[in-house]
């Protein structure tokens, strides 16, 4: 359970590339991307969350095992189902939703099947490179991070 005195909760979408053996989440998605969003999350300091394909929403420090599953491959009613289950996991994890904000870090499948749940509660859905693509996601957050002493 994530305590009152924070707000703001991260949401890192999981990557493709996987490391080879069950490690702590945090350290299984080895691709670029992934680790400069963590690199990012730890900077600020506040809670964070990877939402994975497969497990739904995942704690840095749960293990997994390597696994292939892509959000974006599932038909749309699997994403739906997914994104039901993501949002019943945040409410366990991170009561109360209401004035919460929730920032995603993730692609578009990840957002749009768990914003709905979250604005219909009354949290806030931050998506701050929304319309970045890859590169442009990569420079923004080594920008941030070179300017905070992170990474």
């Amino acid at each position: 359970m994530i305590s009152d005195g924070h707000t703001r909760i991260l949401l890192l979408g999981c990557v493709s590339e996987k490391g080879p053996a069950d490690v702590a989440a945090r350290d299984l998605y080895v691709s670029t991307l992934f680790r400069l969003r963590r690199a990012y999350a730890e900077t600020l300091g506040s809670p964070w969350f990877i939402l994975s394909a497969r497990h739904g929403l995942v704690r840095p420090d749960e293990v997994l095992e390597p696994y292939d599953v892509r959000l974006s491959s599932l038909p749309a009613a699997g994403r739906r189902a997914w994104g039901d289950r993501v949002f019943a996991q945040l409410q366990a994890a991170a009561a109360p939703l209401p004035g919460r904000v929730f920032e995603f870090h993730a692609g578009s499948h990840y957002v749009e099947a768990v914003r709905p749940h979250l604005e219909k509660v009354g949290a806030v859905v931050v998506w701050p490179l929304r319309s970045f693509r890859l590169g442009e996601q990569l420079h923004w957050y080594k920008h941030f991070l070179k300017a905070h002493g992170g990474g």
